[in-house]
């Protein structure tokens, strides 16, 4: 009768003092009331000795984990009795170990189809959920045909009334590390011993077959994706910059000029940009002129142009906020007195009405230009500074100094005193530079510049005129085709882009 416990799974409490074992039922000894278990756990680690022998007298508590798959039913003691009994007799032992006979009440072990209370009167057994040990238990019966889920029998084997018992509120170490083995602990004895062989196995991997495989795949693919003729089939994979609907050709010489200029530039997105020469820049602006587009909504498009760069330049929001106010950049404007002059002017207009100091330097004429009284008018409301000699320019650094003292047409001013003494000091200024609009490199630049702002198309400039940018002062296409211009706008959603030269 002793036999057929033999393979169930159990978990014997032992007290405080020797704690909880797990383990597979081994032998069952009557006459000696003791029962032994191999590969135990105690305390939900793995012992070093591969079996344990208890005596009844040291169970506190016996709950049957799993019956042997074999067994239809618990075996019962004289017919009628439905709990099995081990009179407590004797003291624990390991293997072969003996102890001398005590008499004691009866451990009941409940039967697993019919759950009955204990004598006295005491409340089921409580079952509890399977700990780090008992999972370790559940692969080795694994390997030896034993297949089931997780705790199955222990949520079985609970009657209707029988609700989920808690756990044991004992806080000594042994309960905590029970918690800390089943919350952390995993199975690390089934980890092989053998590293994996990678270069085996990649051995093993046909790569060419594989690879024809995809290809032929991907030509059936396009065969039943194919449109218009047989020969036509349409590509399964795109690029991410590619575009999946049929498109034109992208063009990117949109710009045609009647005289090809001595310099190409072309823009971030790669479309072409000639320069033209300064007649024939001259001719559009004068065309331009003729149809509306006057040298005052010249002057105001260029101001706003250069002022935008300008404060792009200077930090943009990361320079020009409320809470710097203390700090606001100081610009030194050097104009002459004609056209490109009043440009510099009407960007200094901009700027000022942006919250950044500016100094202006015009020399005094006897007579001046329209439009440069126009604008040092505008300019004096904004409260900038206007000076006519260049001791009166700051002698610290300035943020920026924006040139524009020459002129096209008139080379002659740059023999002039006022124009040598500017010159000189943008250039022991340690400030950068930006020119508005300057001239052809056919003419020496008398101040090195950093950045250069050309209107409209670009003229040729020299190395020295620095960065080119081209700025859009609204010339209409039509303009341009007038003067035998082909012409497409390569600003796309800006005003000024920045040219590389080719």
């Amino acid at each position: 009768m002793a036999a057929d416990w033999v393979g169930c799974l159990v978990s014997i409490n032992c007290g405080p003092t020797l704690g909880v074992y797990q383990g597979e039922v081994s032998s069952v000894d009557q006459t000696s009331q003791t029962i032994s278990l191999r590969h135990p756990f105690h305390n939900g680690v793995k012992c070093t000795v591969p079996e344990v022998t208890f005596s009844a007298m040291d169970i506190k508590d016996l709950k049957i984990l799993e019956i042997r798959k074999s067994s239809t039913e618990v075996p019962k003691l004289n017919g009628s009795d439905t709990n099995s009994t081990l009179t407590p007799q004797g003291g624990r032992k390991d293997k072969g170990g003996g102890g001398a006979p005590v008499n004691s009440t009866p451990v009941m072990v409940p039967n697993k189809t019919e759950p009955k209370t204990q004598e006295g009167g005491v409340s089921p057994v409580p079952h509890y959920s399977k700990s780090y040990g008992e999972r370790h238990m559940d692969m080795a019966v694994q390997s030896k045909g034993f297949r089931r889920r997780h705790n199955s029998w222990s949520s079985s084997c609970r009657g209707p009334n029988q609700a989920t018992p808690k756990k044991n509120g004992l806080k000594n170490g042994g309960n905590m590390k029970n918690r800390d083995d089943e919350c952390f602990g995993d199975g690390m004895d089934d980890v092989p011993d053998e590293d994996f062989d990678f270069e085996g196995n990649l051995a093993l991997f046909d790569k060419a077959a594989v690879f024809s495989q995809i290809d032929s795949s991907e030509r059936r693919g396009n065969g039943a994706r194919s449109r218009g003729t047989p020969g036509e089939q349409t590509p399964s994979r795109y690029r991410h910059d590619e575009n999946i609907l049929e498109a034109k050709p992208v063009v990117y010489r949109q710009i045609m000029v009647p005289q090809n200029g001595t310099k190409e530039y072309s823009t971030d997105s790669g479309l072409v940009v000639p320069s033209i020469s300064f007649d024939l820049h001259k001719r559009l602006l004068a065309t331009a002129e003729s149809h509306g587009l006057s040298l005052e909504r010249r002057l105001e498009m260029t101001g706003v142009c250069a002022s935008q760069m300008a404060l792009t330049l200077l930090g943009g929001p990361n320079r020009l906020t409320p809470k710097n106010v203390h700090q606001r950049p100081t610009v030194a404007l050097l104009c002459g007195p004609h056209v490109q002059g009043a440009q510099g002017i009407s960007c200094g207009r901009h700027l000022a009405n942006h919250e950044v100091e500016v100094i202006l330097f015009l020399p005094n004429f006897v007579k001046m230009l329209e439009a440069i009284t126009s604008e040092l008018a505008l300019f004096g409301k904004t409260g900038g500074k206007l000076v006519s000699n260049v001791k009166d320019l700051p002698e610290t650094p300035v943020d920026l100094v924006i040139n524009c003292l020459d002129s096209h047409e008139n080379g002659f001013l740059r023999e002039q005193p006022w124009y040598k003494a500017a010159a000189d000091w943008a250039n022991q200024n340690r400030a950068p530079v930006l020119s508005i609009d300057p001239p052809v490199s056919g003419q020496a630049h008398a101040v090195e510049a950093k950045w250069s702002l050309s209107l409209g198309l670009p003229l040729p400039l020299s190395e020295g005129a620095g960065r080119v940018y081209l700025c859009d002062i609204g010339i209409p296409r039509q303009v341009f085709q007038e003067v035998g211009i082909k012409y497409h706008s390569p600003f796309g959603c800006k005003f000024v882009i920045p040219l590389h030269s080719e």
